[in-house]
């Protein structure tokens, strides 16, 4: 895809290289993508493979919850480490902990080396996280960045269909080098690309952030882009960054609020168990279909979805509409998927007549959460803050990710363990709900705004 924008010189500015950087830069998701799902495919066949794991279902069941954990501890680190030697470097750091992951749980035989392999999983999230999103907003324009900002979600919703249909057809050992490649293939082809020209404005590097530019406008030319931009930096950059000024400044304080809003009602409304629990969730709701098969179909619709939502949906309808109605959606399809199973498990009623509802709930909820909830949490969190405090509020957003993520993990396992199968949709749909009605109140619209755009309207207390 290809944007041309009219520049104030003979020269045409060409959008495709922004493009480009993304959807490279997207490998990582994809490759994350991987990891963060690797366990739907395979905790079921570990805990049932006697022969080569003694491993139960409540120990295999910590898979998903030491992943977020140790997302929170590294988040932090990798959002400082992207301030100091840069987003690409800071993005090319992310194989270590993807092969170290990939290696360890190809290899392991003990549930204690599984743990270690989650561990690196979520130490490459917390640099996904903590980074990519800062390196798209920082290198794309609104037009850009309104259609393919969502690249970070799609491509790990790629990552989480590869791994589910790879899983289902091989065992942990042969996954681990069939995915290995993809990783070294982001690695070469990231190299290639340029740094953040915000980040070289930063710190000063006048040429490298001169390059960058011409690179992600094709244009010889870009000395006055570059002088409106370092206006913008430097602007910025006067406020003060200090972990205070989040709460004490009123903009960042109002772009905090909203993405801790954002960050934590997506966990809360579900999204992630879905995705990571997408096999355990067809198994035990009965489906006729093999759990394989339905996870397989369900994760491919996930990819067709968001890519629709992505090109068509939110650019036209922006992210706050679009997030209060996915979320109000997606509470009453909890709500109609808590009430089944209620009914089959408590009330013990013949329910075989609706037996569709389950994998029909499964894909409503994709349908309805591929334009809200699965993507604008990500594509916003690039957009809202100063340059001054973007890499704090990036690393308490990482860290609220991880904290909504684990809670969610426990309380979807305890809720299902003490109470039935119904119980944690019914909790989801109450928290989906709430978060419909909070949008309205929280989130600001920033469709179609540069990011100096945004943060006047922040400041000026204008929503629109």
């Amino acid at each position: 895809m290809a944007v041309l924008i009219k520049s104030t010189s003979k020269e045409t500015e060409k959008c495709w290289p922004q493009v480009l950087a993304i959807i490279i830069g997207a490998l990582a998701g994809l490759t994350n993508g991987l990891l963060f799902s690797w366990a739907s495919p395979f905790l079921m066949k570990i805990v049932n493979d006697d022969e080569h794991y003694d491993i139960t279902e409540e120990e295999a069941s910590y898979f998903n919850i030491i992943q977020p954990l140790s997302l929170m501890v590294a988040s932090p680190i990798f959002a400082k480490l992207s301030d100091v030697i840069g987003r690409k470097k800071t993005l090319l750091l992310i194989v270590i902990p993807q092969i170290a992951s990939w290696l360890l749980a190809g290899f392991a035989k003990s549930v204690y080396v599984f743990y270690a392999a989650r561990i690196c999983s979520g130490i490459a999230d917390g640099c996904l996280f903590a980074t990519l999103p800062t390196y798209i907003g920082e290198i794309a324009n609104p037009s850009v960045r309104g259609t393919w900002g969502n690249a970070i979600p799609t491509s790990l919703y790629l990552g989480e269909f590869l791994i589910t249909v790879i899983g289902s057809y091989f065992g942990v050992t042969p996954t681990t080098f069939i995915c290995l490649p993809l990783t070294v293939l982001y690695f070469i082809m990231f190299m290639m690309m340029p740094e953040s020209p915000y980040f070289c404005i930063m710190k000063g590097e006048e040429e490298n952030a001169k390059s960058s530019l011409r690179f992600l406008k094709r244009l010889r030319n870009v000395d006055e882009i570059y002088i409106r931009l370092k206006g913008d930096v430097e602007r910025q950059l006067s406020e003060s960054g200090t972990w205070r000024d989040l709460i004490k400044i009123e903009s960042n304080r109002k772009a905090l609020i909203a993405g801790l809003f954002l960050r934590l009602s997506q966990q809360l409304s579900g999204s992630s168990i879905f995705l990571t629990y997408t096999q355990f969730i067809f198994h035990k709701s009965g489906a006729e279909i093999s759990h394989e098969l339905g996870s397989m179909i369900y994760m491919a619709l996930c990819v067709v979805l968001n890519v629709s939502a992505t090109i068509f949906i939110v650019p036209k309808f922006g992210r706050k509409i679009c997030y209060m109605s996915s979320t109000a959606l997606c509470s009453l399809v909890f709500l109609m998927m808590g009430i089944y199973m209620f009914m089959d498990d408590k009330l013990e009623v013949d329910v075989r007549t609706f037996s569709y509802i389950p994998v029909a709930g499964m894909i409503m909820f994709q349908v309805f959460g591929c334009f809200g909830i699965g993507v604008i949490p990500t594509l916003m969190l690039s957009e809202l803050y100063s340059a001054s405090i973007k890499s704090k509020a990036m690393a308490i957003l990482v860290i609220a990710f991880g904290v909504g993520n684990f809670v969610t993990s426990i309380i979807f396992y305890y809720l299902n363990t003490i109470f039935g199968f119904y119980s944690p949709f019914l909790f989801f749909a109450l928290c989906a709900a709430v978060s419909a009605v909070l949008s309205h109140y929280i989130i600001p619209e920033t469709r179609g705004k540069s990011l100096e755009e945004i943060q006047q309207m922040l400041k000026n207390n204008n929503k629109e």
